[in-house]
């Protein structure tokens, strides 16, 4: 994401004196509810959404995501690359691809 675009966010936060509302807690579930309204575009019809609400609800848990990682002072590429580390060694292509199998079953 560009630093205006998580600048923006910051902003909105701030001028809005909501950060004191920002716990992990608070963002971790806000996130979750958020996540769910991005499901529902999805809920009876998986190829007729409206690619506008779902562009507005996917804005909304990205967000939420860096409110969160703005609360626990957290980079989002170190923790990207971290986990990305980790799926890449539990998912080696040669045993994966074109496999849709979690890592204990291959």
């Amino acid at each position: 994401m560009k630093l205006e675009t998580i600048n923006r966010i910051r902003a909105f936060t701030t001028d809005r004196d909501w950060d004191k509302y920002h716990t992990p807690n608070n963002l971790a579930k806000t996130i979750v509810l958020e996540a769910n309204e991005l499901l529902e575009c999805f809920q009876w019809d998986g190829e007729n959404f409206k690619i506008e609400k779902v562009k507005e609800e996917l804005a909304d848990v990205i967000v939420n995501c860096q409110n969160l990682l703005d609360k626990l002072d957290l980079d989002v590429d170190e923790i990207i690359n971290a986990k990305m580390a980790q799926n890449e060694k539990k998912y080696p292509v040669e045993k994966i691809k074109g496999i849709a199998k979690k890592y204990n079953e291959i």
